[in-house]
């Protein structure tokens, strides 16, 4: 099992403290870095910075939001990076919801999420493998465009620049059975966003179908600290939010999905008292169970044993959202 570092978004301003743990984690033989994007920063900028200051450790982002480019822009966005990088890029995308697709991007969510996003792989991947002009007879991404409002001048084109990697790794954010099934069958990983080791079941007939290689990659809050329930609460904020608020009532997928591992009541109970204004009562309502199977917090010793459980099952490459240098370093110990 690698190790990946996952930054995030920036909150209010850019966080100085990215950059140095990138180097970090490149010195401490860790695969990869991750960024990520919500309504704020984006992944591909802060990805370039990390990319001029590194050498070795690979780049992705976990996750672009589809709603945000074209696909051939994001194919843009991938190509360029690998280039300047030296051929270190790994894409990750992923759909986001409702609220964020239309109330922050302004467009549709898409009435067929799982066609859109096996169209919008397929554009990328006819990009990158520059093969021909591209073409897609589809119905959220045809290329060329032909609804009732086009000129009929759209022109197959392929990319002027060649790719480095027709092969470039293209991971999908997936959290619905169907959702997560597809990306077994098209994409070359899936990115996990809540991973219990203690649940693999959930997953196995998905991923027993899955390619030689195939990229199991989730994301894990990791923390080396003394007080196991002090380690968690950042944990809980961080699943508060997203439970509660990264969503409508009626229809969130985060909370579907803390349903699905067998917190239905406690995911509802959230989002009942995010959404009336209670943040607070939200998050302390987050079961402290659910946070530390989900997240690598504690002592050395604990983690230790904890990180042989990941070891165990189906993860590829643990991307872990680690505070400071420390953790970092003791997480590459272990993992050795």
């Amino acid at each position: 099992m690698r190790l990946g570092l996952a930054l995030g978004y920036w909150g209010r301003g850019p966080d100085p403290r990215h950059l140095e743990l990138a180097r970090q984690a490149e010195r401490f033989g860790y695969h990869s870095v991750w960024t990520a994007e919500s309504w704020g920063s984006d992944a591909f900028t802060p990805l370039t910075w990390i990319a001029a200051h590194t050498t070795r450790v690979r780049l992705g982002t976990a996750v672009a939001q589809m709603a945000a480019r074209t696909p051939t822009a994001t194919a843009m966005h991938a190509l360029t990076l690998d280039h300047l990088s030296g051929g270190r890029m790994m894409l990750g995308l992923g759909l986001s919801g409702p609220q964020v697709v239309e109330g922050w991007y302004g467009r549709p969510f898409p009435k067929s999420p799982l066609t859109a996003t096996r169209e919008y792989v397929e554009v990328i991947r006819q990009v990158l493998r520059r093969e021909a002009p591209v073409r897609l007879d589809g119905r959220f991404h045809a290329h060329p465009y032909a609804g009732p409002d086009a000129t009929g001048l759209g022109k197959p084109l392929k990319p002027i620049v060649h790719p480095l990697r027709g092969d470039l790794p293209l991971l999908l954010g997936a959290e619905g059975p169907r959702n997560i099934a597809q990306t077994v069958r098209i994409a070359d990983g899936w990115l996990p966003l809540y991973w219990s080791p203690l649940r693999t079941e959930l997953f196995e007939a998905a991923l027993a179908e899955a390619a030689k290689g195939f990229l199991v990659a989730p994301m894990a809050q990791a923390r080396v600290c003394a007080d196991v329930a002090e380690g968690l609460l950042p944990v809980k904020a961080m699943l508060g939010f997203y439970i509660g608020g990264m969503g409508h009532a009626a229809r969130n997928f985060h909370a579907d999905l803390m349903a699905r591992m067998g917190y239905e009541a406690e995911a509802r109970r959230i989002q009942e008292l995010f959404l009336a204004g209670r943040r607070e009562e939200a998050i302390q309502a987050v079961p402290d169970a659910f946070a530390d199977e989900i997240s690598l917090v504690g002592p050395r010793e604990r983690i230790a044993e904890r990180l042989e459980l990941w070891r165990a099952g189906p993860v590829t490459d643990l991307l872990v959202t680690a505070p400071d240098p420390h953790t970092l370093r003791v997480l590459a110990e272990l993992n050795t």
